[in-house]
């Protein structure tokens, strides 16, 4: 299976020129199999379309021409459609019309009324499109989104930039069908897309560096296995260091996660008071007590040489004295090691840059502020993909930034973009389970980016299945590990879904 990258509007017209000069696929062939996939996929998911019939919104370009090829395709198939349509400008749009008509399609006048339909189609404006819709191509969406039936974007919804995500509307889709990958758009502007389905319109494989989507099928093939002969120091080992007084949860769920992500051994370094909670409630953990600072006990200095992988920072605190527990934290063995929550704070503080390790930085977007500076988080508003890539160059190392979507950059390679999740995560706590498993992975000698990608995705995947059962509202850190075991099932026998299927992204729960 090839990579299913995440496309700016520079790229995705990139892929379409390559593959038409370099690899010599004709752009008549490419739209058709763009539109025949639309097609396919409107009748599978919108199953009233083959009774109601479907109407067609056509624009002058590419994105019309597709809109042509759809409803040549459905009333190939005995399915009633109709298509009200801009005069085509492309030498594309413009011949797909004309077999559209000759194949006795249903063309609507200007001013005729539009009947009752069972779906909708906007095929009005591309991946290219940038602004707020204007003259007849707006006048046509809004009399779209006044006909009120379910509207199927082919590419995305007619005003929302699919580069930036600025969504200027007036189109909201209840499913979006896009080409080779989603484009960045459809990531940072769910509520309007709704759920996207990425299709093959049969495009060369993808430019290795652009941005690569994690999907269930990449997850479970770089799960770390389980061997019927392991135990429990084949597993990993992982040292928590946290839980400050009265932060004593972060610590807890770090640890929580670390054990259920794979993790054969667990430690925590903590205040007395965590170490007691974790005593009490959490049997499976080791515990060493520490004052966190600023010198680092012997005992505490053995945990930290006996991890495969460190997590620092869940619930550490900021006082002066976490800067020199972090500071001598980092000076040990140089394992694998998670820097999350305070510790990113901290990290801003100590002199010399990135720590000498292989390591994973963890930030939201105001831990990235305070580690990175104004300059590189107000770029990461406006392009999350470069200042993610930026940061990573910064520190030398792996930096995921949280958000919709996370986005985790390294030194090399491509970016890995997380898209799954709902706001049921925003809530305390979840991101100590994020770093719990990716200290899990990295023990097992997982590739910083990777293991960062692939803790992401278990958390996205976990969340929407707990959100389920419990609604997103609802939603908690136990939720989100109770679900996780069915997501590792999943994992375990990714099918799949047959062409021109390549993935499909569910709209959030918000309820």
């Amino acid at each position: 299976m090839n990579a299913i990258p995440v496309l700016s509007a520079a790229e995705a017209a990139a892929w379409d020129s390559a593959a038409r000069t370099q690899f010599r696929i004709p752009s008549r062939v490419l739209m058709d199999a763009a539109g025949r996939a639309v097609a396919q996929v409107l009748v599978r998911e919108c199953p009233e379309a083959v009774k109601g019939g479907v109407l067609v919104a056509a624009g002058a370009g590419n994105n019309g021409g597709d809109g042509w090829v759809v409803a040549r395709a459905l009333h190939a198939a005995g399915i009633r459609v109709w298509v009200s349509a801009l005069d085509p400008k492309t030498d594309d749009a413009i011949d797909n019309r004309a077999l559209a008509r000759l194949d006795g399609v249903h063309e609507l006048g200007r001013e005729e009324p539009w009947p009752a339909a069972a779906v909708a189609v906007d095929a009005l404006l591309g991946t290219g499109a940038t602004g707020p819709a204007r003259g007849d191509v707006l006048a046509l969406a809004q009399r779209l989104v006044a006909y009120g039936a379910p509207i199927v974007a082919i590419d995305g919804p007619t005003g929302l930039d699919l580069s930036s995500g600025e969504a200027h509307g007036p189109v909201r889709a209840q499913l979006s069908v896009t080409f080779g990958g989603p484009r960045r758009g459809h990531l940072l502007a769910r509520e309007w897309c709704g759920k996207v389905v990425v299709v093959d319109a049969g495009f060369p494989p993808p430019d290795p560096v652009w941005p690569l989507l994690v999907t269930d099928a990449w997850a479970g093939a770089r799960l770390p296995k389980l061997a019927p002969t392991m135990h429990k120091g084949d597993r990993g080992r992982v040292t928590v260091a946290g839980g400050a007084d009265g932060m004593t949860g972060a610590a807890l769920h770090a640890a929580r996660g670390a054990l259920a992500a794979g993790a054969g051994l667990v430690k925590l370094v903590g205040s007395p008071g965590s170490v007691a909670a974790a005593r009490a409630t959490l049997p499976d953990v080791l515990t060493v007590e520490s004052a966190l600072g600023p010198d680092l006990e012997p005992d505490a200095a053995a945990a930290l040489e006996w991890a495969d992988a460190l997590i620092l920072g869940p619930g550490l605190g900021r006082a002066p004295e976490r800067a020199k527990f972090l500071e001598a934290a980092l000076a040990r063995r140089p394992v694998p090691t998670v820097i999350d929550a305070d510790a990113l704070v901290l990290l801003a503080q100590l002199a010399g840059g990135g720590p000498q390790r292989p390591f994973v930085c963890t930030p939201h977007l105001g831990e990235f502020r305070a580690l990175f500076g104004d300059q590189l988080a107000d770029a990461a508003a406006n392009d999350r993909w470069a200042a993610v890539a930026k940061a990573a160059q910064k520190l030398k190392g792996t930096v995921l930034l949280k958000g919709v979507p996370t986005v985790v950059a390294d030194l090399r390679g491509p970016i890995h973009v997380v898209a799954s999740g709902n706001p049921g995560l925003a809530t305390g706590g979840s991101g100590d389970l994020l770093a719990g498993f990716i200290g899990a992975f990295l023990a097992r000698g997982g590739a910083a980016p990777e293991a960062a990608a692939l803790g992401a995705h278990a958390l996205g995947r976990a969340a929407e299945l707990g959100a389920r059962q419990w609604t997103a509202r609802s939603l908690r850190p136990a939720d989100v590990l109770a679900a996780l075991p069915d997501v590792w099932r999943a994992w375990a026998s990714v099918q799949p879904a047959g062409p021109p299927l390549l993935a499909v992204l569910e709209p959030p729960e918000t309820a």
